[in-house]
């Protein structure tokens, strides 16, 4: 076993200081930095934008979605037909898939999307309320809301990658010296926490601590997104009560559980800061409170035209 312990320490040694050989061999010679900059600026967001153009036609797979006639659905395809005239999107495909509950969900961007309705959503609402649920999600890919979020997932998973790259021959080195102790202390096969399990919990939380600064920020940004999309859905609607009804109405009938896939996701935030600092949207209370606002604003400015007339 100590012999074994030997060789196993020898291996792993030997695989760790090949990839200190290959990253020394990378590093010898490095390009600008500005080089190094524009590559990772311009690489990144092509990533992100391939990963987007390919995600879209996986997901609607996977969601076994089926598209709506507009013979089956004629009104809803004469709102989106009307909505899509006055925003800067093309008029994306309509789809209905069971997504758990009753929600909805835009795919893609302005210019080749789709929007994707739970069943049980299409049946739930009125068609007015539907109308403001199409304007948000319109307004979604208006706003390129979908690629900016691939784009923000690829600067994290290629984050993540390059400094599992630098490190990985320390990885090797350490889970050597475990492995081969274990089998010159008899216990090969006994799981044991050593110096790889204290590096990779140690990474681990380094890692996590920046990363979860990045994914606060980013959720701020999506907060203040939900906020534009409502108002944007509620001006071209000319109806904001509407889209109140309807996400008062979703969020009463969704499950927190069974939402992963929305983009409309509302959920019941409470009173804890922490929730709502790790919350793509904020609190429903508010965006219902925004909406009801706007919906008085445009109740006084048609009282004043009628007193002009």
């Amino acid at each position: 076993m100590a012999l074994v312990g030997l060789v196993v320490l020898a291996v792993y040694t030997g695989a760790g200081l090949g990839g200190l050989v290959v990253l020394q061999w990378i590093v010898a010679d490095p390009p600008p930095l500005w080089i190094v900059l524009v590559t990772f600026a311009v690489g990144i967001p092509m990533g992100g934008y391939v990963a987007y153009r390919f995600g879209t036609a996986r997901l609607i797979g996977r969601l076994e979605a089926r598209r709506l006639a507009r013979t089956e659905v004629p009104e809803l395809h004469r709102r989106l037909a009307r909505l899509t005239a006055r925003m800067d999107v093309r008029e994306p495909r309509v789809l209905a898939a069971d997504l758990t509950a009753p929600n909805a969900l835009s795919i893609g961007g302005p210019r080749r999307g789709a929007i994707v309705f739970d069943y049980r959503l299409l049946r739930s609402l009125t068609i007015d309320e539907l109308e403001g649920v199409l304007a948000h999600e319109l307004a979604h890919m208006e706003g390129r809301d979908t690629l900016i979020n691939t784009i923000v997932l690829t600067t994290i998973r290629t984050i993540v990658g390059i400094v599992f790259v630098l490190l990985f021959p320390i990885v090797l080195f350490l889970a050597g010296i475990d492995r081969g102790a274990a089998w010159m202390a008899g216990t090969p096969g006994r799981r044991r926490y050593g110096l790889t399990t204290l590096f990779h919990r140690g990474l681990t939380a380094v890692l996590g601590a920046v990363l979860s600064l990045f994914t606060l920020a980013f959720l701020a940004w999506a907060r203040r997104r939900e906020f534009v999309v409502d108002n944007r859905a509620a001006e071209v609607t000319g109806d904001p009560a509407s889209l109140a009804r309807a996400l008062v109405k979703i969020h009463r009938a969704s499950k927190p559980r069974r939402r992963l896939l929305s983009v409309l996701y509302i959920e019941d935030e409470g009173d804890s800061p922490v929730k709502r600092w790790f919350s793509s949207h904020p609190p429903l209370e508010k965006r219902i409170e925004r909406l009801l606002e706007k919906e008085e604003r445009n109740a006084a400015h048609r009282h004043v035209r009628l007193l002009r007339r």
